[in-house]
């Protein structure tokens, strides 16, 4: 690998599907690429992958053939239209949604191959607590999680930090509120949940603005086109525009390795 630069390596998850997580991930790499960041996209949502759907891509290859030993990770990472580089995840494949923790290691271990120089690493991993959810939570310095105010989604985005917190990487979550009613609505559902985390686990958690409701969005995703990118003006888009240069101004970890090199050597602790 030959990275002079440390890029930040993130992850988006959720803890119930439906909630817009890659929606999250698509439209913050775009927005930080319109920055002007080198942001390489991991659809790390290996069995319903949809991340080049939302960005209107279509790749040849996909992390199946990475695993299969047919391609290395370096040979099928594609450029999108928007600027991010991606490693699409292989969707509607039954094995590649239940790979094991240790199948999800070895991905993250082909990530040696790669040597392009990055400023962001976003990880989109799938919803839920599975090992290979895990695996991936692990391997990522920052971790958003991504929530709707409604009962299913706080419930299920709390049982993730909960057990984040019993895995022991429960620091660095940070509260994504989703298609909230305005940014006031959005820091009152991360206040709430932040209360519970506190009292219940002792963990703090992060907030960096929410994502408030837009119909834009869905008019989005029926063109295969990220927001940030068809339409700009648009309130969601001056969200993640927003937590984008939130990211950007993050102080660097203190003590991380950084970049992908952490991204890799968290699986061989």
């Amino acid at each position: 690998m030959k990275n002079s630069v440390k890029p930040e390596v993130i992850g988006v998850a959720s803890g119930k599907g439906g909630v817009g997580k890659t929606t999250v991930s698509v439209n913050l790499a775009v927005a930080l690429a319109a920055k002007g960041k080198k942001v390489l996209l991991f659809d790390a949502d290996l069995g319903l992958a949809n991340a080049q759907i939302a960005l209107g891509h279509r790749a040849e290859f996909n992390v199946s053939h990475v695993l299969s030993g047919q391609k290395t990770l370096q040979e099928i990472v594609t450029t999108t239209a928007h600027g991010v580089r991606l490693i699409p995840g292989g969707s509607g494949l039954l094995d590649m949604a239940a790979l094991s923790g240790r199948e999800s290691a070895a991905i993250v271990q082909a990530f040696s191959d790669i040597e392009d120089e990055l400023d962001f690493l976003i990880v989109d991993i799938a919803a839920g607590i599975s090992p290979q959810v895990m695996t991936f939570m692990r391997a990522v310095q920052r971790r958003l999680i991504v929530v709707r105010d409604e009962p299913s989604s706080i419930a299920d985005a709390y049982g993730t930090i909960k057990v984040l917190c019993q895995e022991g990487i429960g620091d660095e979550v940070t509260l994504v509120p989703n298609m909230v009613d305005s940014q006031a609505a959005g820091e009152q559902l991360y206040r709430r949940i932040q209360d519970v985390s506190l009292r219940f686990l002792g963990q703090p958690l992060g907030y960096l603005g929410s994502i408030e409701a837009d119909d834009m969005v869905l008019q989005s995703l029926r063109q295969h086109k990220p927001l940030v990118a068809g339409w700009p003006g648009s309130l969601a888009s001056r969200n993640f525009r927003a937590l984008a240069q939130e990211l950007c101004e993050l102080t660097p970890l203190e003590g991380s390795p950084g970049g992908l090199s952490f991204f890799i050597e968290r699986q061989l602790a």
